[in-house]
């Protein structure tokens, strides 16, 4: 018998959630052949089955969040086989009968409060076993005291939901400062109408794992940065006739030529030139990133991911390109590594791709700027006083104005609009 068990995806991964179970109660599976697929705050992947044998027992139910090294199933023989069973009750026997929330208070109460016996933990040891590195990032951003939320988490874990609830409430019951301008006559504070009424015509699906992430951090991103947006007009026929030019080289090289590339390689340019844009803030103090990595978003059927090529200042072209490629297939293919999410300095969006003309998308936090394509497509421009027919693109630069300026931004858009519109065939 061989228990499969929830891996660890990451050093700063607690836990992760059953997306889909790919194999039944019963089913023979090779070793190594996807068994199921998870969901955490960084990554979703199909994890391969440990051992050779048959599914004997599922003890996780899609849907489910539990901690890495949790048992989620087991690998036997095909006589061991059973119908699967409820999920078995992990608390401990001492705490049979007890309420979960209670039985959670107690444990916090144990850890935090009592300071008689000599292995008593400290309330900071505990705040940190109850909370993932990056909620307490958001905690220390927002100055907010992680003992004060009531955690739904696995054992009273305080998750990424729990503390941006949390912040938002705060929010809302502010009291007011000198200045502040009072309700309107007649307005309340309370929670907005429901968005549906008893008997409407609607039909209602549950959010995705995956789908919930992205809005947590869609969220965030809009608490934390002041989005400042930029645009300017790219003129891409000097980029689309070295790409006409050298894509049957890259191709026979394994790799597939795209705009992205091209726009990769001028970013990574602008970026050593304004390191401003290349920062991050932490609390009063600008952190400048000496590494130099891009994320590249990815569209998926029911979401986005964003990849990041690590060190992309040390690769020429042919080097983002074929990085880009194997990122993006990985990323479709849910084959993408936790560490391969993390560490973006500066993220490229293209929303172009769906025909946008041009986008404005929300920073990925902790970074301070974003780029958003549009869509490349020929249009009427003056060239020379006269009209001319052009591939012409709007490119976007979306920034955390408490660090970055107009002024920086309007640099480095001209900076790189300069470098797409006299790309040199020596960049390549």
């Amino acid at each position: 018998m061989t228990n499969v068990v929830m891996p660890q995806m990451g050093e700063s991964i607690a836990e992760g959630t059953i997306v889909r179970w790919i194999k039944k109660v019963g089913d023979p599976i090779d070793r190594d052949e996807p068994l199921f697929e998870i969901s955490t705050d960084k990554v979703d992947a199909e994890i391969p089955s440990p051992a050779a044998g048959v599914l004997t027992e599922i003890k996780v139910k899609e849907g489910e969040t539990v901690a890495v090294n949790s048992v989620v199933a087991t690998i036997g023989t095909a006589a061991e086989a059973s119908v699967p069973a409820p999920p078995s009750n992990t608390l401990p026997e001492a705490a049979a009968g007890q309420p979960e929330a209670e039985v959670s208070r107690s444990s916090s109460d144990n850890g935090t409060e009592s300071h008689e016996g000599g292995d008593a933990e400290s309330r900071e040891d505990v705040r940190r076993q109850k909370s993932s590195p990056l909620v307490r990032r958001i905690a220390q951003e927002h100055k907010v005291d992680l003992s004060q939320i009531h955690g739904t988490g696995l054992s009273g874990r305080v998750t990424k939901q729990d503390i941006l609830e949390f912040i938002e409430q705060g929010k809302a019951s502010e009291p007011s400062r000198p200045g502040d301008r009072p309700p309107a006559s007649g307005s309340t504070a309370s929670s907005p109408a429901p968005t549906f009424k008893p008997g409407e015509n609607v039909r209602i699906v549950p959010m995705s794992v995956m789908r919930k992430k992205i809005a947590e951090h869609m969220v965030l991103s809009a608490h934390t940065s002041p989005h400042v947006y930029s645009v300017y007009e790219v003129n891409f026929s000097r980029v689309a006739m070295l790409r006409e030019k050298k894509k049957a080289d890259y191709e026979a090289a394994g790799a597939k030529l795209t705009f992205t590339a091209f726009i990769a390689k001028v970013a990574i340019d602008a970026l050593r030139e304004f390191p401003i844009v290349n920062a991050s803030i932490d609390g009063d103090n600008i952190v400048y990133k000496k590494d130099i990595n891009i994320g590249i978003a990815v569209a998926l059927e029911n979401g986005l991911i964003v990849p990041v090529i690590r060190n992309a200042d040390e690769k020429n072209l042919l080097g983002l390109t074929r990085a880009i490629n194997d990122l993006a297939n990985r990323a479709r293919s849910k084959k993408l590594n936790p560490d391969e999410v993390q560490a973006g300095t500066f993220t490229i969006t293209n929303p172009g791709i769906f025909g946008a003309l041009y986008g404005l998308p929300l920073i990925n936090q902790p970074q301070v700027a974003i780029l958003g394509v549009g869509t490349i497509e020929k249009r009427p421009v003056v060239i020379d006083d006269a009209i001319a027919i052009r591939p012409v693109c709007h490119m976007t630069l979306g920034h955390d104005h408490r660090l970055v300026d107009g002024a920086d931004a309007g640099r480095f858009l001209a900076f790189v609009k300069e470098r797409l519109e006299h790309f040199d065939d020596a960049w390549m």
